[in-house]
């Protein structure tokens, strides 16, 4: 039988911990505790400040579980530290959570350059590091790297998916792609080559990378409108997402777009960017799109309304990424309830390493969260959907990256 979470998790009340611990005794990884301490890194400034709100919404859920009693008896005290995207800063926050603060383990922290910068660190200590939120294939390497697990649909299963639907549906496609130069870009680069095999070299037809320090991706995106390509495949952070998309509507080029999962928010990407302008635009996704129609009656998404109308007010609900850290949250919840009163960290990773069939609502229909020893990578289903100028409309079914 599939697992599943309990409705009743919704939230109830929202204490946000960003720079500081909430009180609660230091905490070192054995099973007397009274509290479960845990530590995250989030970009609350710097370029990819958009996402520092997925820190806030796992805050909230977690506040949420101490008001109902806490997870098996136990408080959750959140300790999330601004790291501005910078990985020097990442290591700074990270050492400063596990070796002054003494988490019991980190989890959600973002980014793929951040995460890689104390990827070593954190294995070597023994220290787990769990559900990040970016989707390097190099977090699901159970036999090296035994303390990480990802969350997300790595970006080489999205871009063979989406590999597979421009084959089915595009075959004759001749591809722009504007990448991120690093892990998350070449990641995404190297899956969509593999799923296109012996015709990547004649689909694809110019790749522009762009630094997150550059101010626009401008230039960019001229060059790949001049190679001749008809479709677009938008692998960018948010702030560089939008800025693609009212590129090519000033420059009147027109390719089928792709956008990827990481970057198809409506209120983080597509409001800034100007809805009328991304009309028609295609991404795969895995979580269930705030606007979908019907969604708000449903009672699990009631749930995680009054978390946000009443605990984290100046959130806004309908952004994707504010659900993305609830379910996150509500995975990291289920891990704690099945290791019971053994928070060991071996135990932890334990539990987090043996999920079969848990299903989140919150989740499009259909995808589960599955792990197991040897595989770490938690979500590996994904749907296509179109941008029909309100939400995000699922086409078609979900696809596997078995």
């Amino acid at each position: 039988m599939a697992e599943q979470i309990d409705p009743r998790l919704g939230c109830t009340v929202f204490a946000l911990l960003l720079l500081t611990a909430c009180g609660g005794s230091q905490q070192d990884a054995d099973a007397g505790a009274e509290v479960i301490k845990i530590g995250n890194t989030m970009p609350y400034s710097g370029p990819a400040s958009a996402y520092g709100t997925i820190g806030k919404a796992i805050a909230a859920t977690f506040a949420s579980v101490n008001e109902n009693g806490g997870v098996n008896g136990r408080r959750i005290d959140f300790i999330s530290l601004d790291d501005a995207y910078s990985p020097p800063k990442t290591k700074e926050q990270v050492r400063k959570l596990v070796e002054r603060e003494k988490v019991l383990f980190m989890m959600g922290n973002l980014g793929t350059a951040a995460n890689s910068a104390v990827h070593k660190y954190l294995n070597r200590k023994g220290v787990p590091h769990l559900f990040v939120s970016t989707g390097a294939t190099k977090w699901g390497q159970p036999e090296k790297y035994p303390w990480t697990m990802g969350w997300q649909p790595s970006y080489k299963t999205e871009s063979s998916l989406a590999g597979r639907y421009l084959l089915e549906n595009h075959p004759d496609g001749r591809l722009a792609i504007l990448y991120q130069n690093d892990d998350y870009g070449k990641d995404y680069l190297e899956g969509l080559r593999e799923a296109l095999g012996d015709r990547a070299d004649t689909m694809i037809l110019a790749t522009q990378s762009y630094e997150v320090s550059d101010p626009t991706v401008d230039a960019q995106i001229l060059k790949l409108k001049a190679s001749g390509a008809d479709v677009f495949v938008n692998v960018a952070t948010p702030k560089f997402a939008a800025q693609a998309i009212r590129k090519l509507d000033e420059i009147q080029w027109k390719p089928v777009h792709l956008l990827n999962a990481v970057a198809n928010s409506s209120v983080a990407v597509l409001e800034p960017a100007g809805l009328e302008r991304c009309k028609g635009l295609i991404t795969l996704g895995y979580i269930v799109d705030p606007k979908t129609p019907g969604l708000a009656e449903s009672p699990d998404f009631q749930g995680y309304l009054e978390c946000m109308r009443t605990y984290y007010r100046e959130g806004d609900p309908m952004d994707g990424l504010n659900l993305f850290g609830y379910n996150v949250a509500l995975t990291m919840i289920h891990v704690l309830e099945k290791a019971g009163d053994d928070l060991s960290r071996e135990n932890i990773m334990k539990s987090a390493a043996s999920m079969s069939g848990f299903s989140l609502a919150l989740l499009n229909p259909g995808i589960t969260i599955d792990t197991a020893a040897d595989d770490f990578f938690p979500i590996e289903k994904m749907q296509v959907a179109v941008f029909n100028g309100d939400y995000w409309e699922p086409v078609g079914e979900v696809m596997s990256a078995d």
